[in-house]
């Protein structure tokens, strides 16, 4: 997600329960394509509806531990800029807030290496011709 600013690109994260910055992310609905459940989880995690679609980014996987058991999770993720509108992090989610940051700023703020992989990659569909919106991870 990011806000063109006079600054420049500004691209949205969001704090964690753990004290993580990272990108809006949920589950799939039945019947939900991945594109649907990324504007409703953006919704509901941010407060920001109004979003025009740049195109898709790719998908990241990783493995975590959850009482003792390996989970396999995979994200699509998809460059959405939000024209306006003030961010309301959902509190009930664990989200503690939710901040609009440089390229830098993102770059530096988020642990995880497939993040900030993502951020370079939004960062090119951003400075990408009108035509060439559709790049995605790794290109």
């Amino acid at each position: 997600m990011f806000r063109r600013s006079p600054a420049g690109p500004r691209y949205l994260l969001i704090l964690d329960g753990n004290r993580n910055w990272g990108f809006p992310k949920g589950h799939l609905r039945d019947g939900e394509s991945p594109l649907d459940a990324a504007r409703r989880e953006v919704a509901e995690e941010t407060g920001l509806a109004d979003l025009v679609l740049h195109g898709e980014l790719g998908v990241i996987d990783w493995y975590f531990r959850a009482r003792g058991e390996l989970i396999h999770k995979d994200c699509h993720l998809f460059l959405f800029e939000s024209p306006y509108g003030d961010v309301v992090p959902q509190s009930e989610e664990g989200i503690t807030a939710c901040s609009w940051h440089s390229l830098e700023e993102a770059l530096r703020s988020t642990i995880w290496e497939n993040s900030r992989t993502v951020l370079q990659a939004a960062a090119r569909m951003v400075g990408a011709p009108d035509g060439e919106r559709k790049t995605a991870l790794g290109s």
